[in-house]
């Protein structure tokens, strides 16, 4: 299985139009099984940068299923009554009605949690019990021979520099819930540059761990750390056994992204008999 990842679009003032091209153009090449974009598609929520977003989204291969997952900057940050009352009005009517889904395609199952946290906090995420429990339902349905991944848009472990923010409250937890479902792969942005980890950097245990893979801005000039000023995506290729993930960074003359070295993983062990269900134990979840 190949995956396109992508993320931080940033439509707004930070918007670069020709890397969304450079991204929908090799989109189009490496025809991937799966297009994964994980969060901040605007940057301030507006209803005409929503507008540029579903325009970026249709010129995607319509024969590729794309899965999106709202950011922080999907809610509205000044217009406060707006923040408070209809935080995803913008979201459900131009990207998606809903704000966790599940995908169930040949060979996987593709998990979005919404954890942008509009009456909670600015910059940082949040995942709930309920979250928690509908990725569960959603792993339980699952072939054990499918892969099963997560695309959340927050991150689980600090970066180095530590940009992005706090990393989501009670992380530990929600990775060793996320192992116990037999989660294969997390998808996710926020930080602005490449971040690879796996779960045990916070989770001890047997096996290697989920790989934790965060894309830096896709077309956006709000790149940070070794990213400044660049865009970058991913190409996960998923095999049976490991996983390549290739880091590709936009030429800016020739305004096109070029691969890089790749990073293999090990896939995680398979999951439990029961899916996890056995210790799901989400006490420890910000609610």
């Amino acid at each position: 299985m190949v995956i396109l990842h992508g993320s931080d679009l940033q439509v707004g003032k930070p918007y670069r139009p020709w890397a969304a091209e450079a991204f929908s153009a090799l989109a189009h090449a490496l025809a991937p099984d799966l297009i994964v974009v994980s969060g901040d598609l605007t940057q301030r929520a507006k209803r005409a940068e929503f507008m540029v977003v579903r325009g970026v989204l249709d010129r995607l291969p319509r024969d590729v299923p794309v899965v999106v997952t709202p950011g922080n900057h999907d809610v509205p940050l000044y217009r406060v009554w707006e923040r408070l009352l209809a935080p995803y009005r913008n979201w459900r009517r131009f990207i998606s009605p809903d704000l966790d889904t599940v995908l169930h395609m040949e060979g996987a199952t593709v998990v979005a949690l919404n954890s942008s946290a509009p009456r909670r906090a600015i910059v940082s995420g949040r995942i709930d019990r309920a979250q928690v429990a509908f990725a569960r339902r959603a792993c339980a349905r699952t072939a054990d021979g499918d892969a099963r991944i997560l695309v959340v848009h927050h991150h689980f472990l600090p970066t180095d520099p530590p940009e992005g923010g706090t990393p989501l409250p009670r992380a530990a937890r929600l990775l060793e819930a996320f192992e116990e479902m037999g989660i294969d792969l997390i998808l996710g942005g926020h930080v602005h540059q490449k971040h690879m980890t796996t779960s045990r950097a916070l989770v001890p245990g047997d096996g290697p761990g989920i790989p934790i893979v965060a894309c830096g801005t896709t077309a956006s000039s709000r790149g940070r750390g070794t990213e400044v000023g660049r865009n970058s995506l991913d190409v996960v290729r998923l095999g049976t056994t490991s996983m390549d993930v290739v880091p590709y960074l936009l030429d800016a003359r020739a305004r096109r992204f070029v691969p890089g070295e790749p990073t293999v993983f090990p896939r995680p062990r398979g999951p439990r008999p029961d899916g996890g269900r056995a210790r799901v134990d989400t006490k420890g979840a910000d609610a």
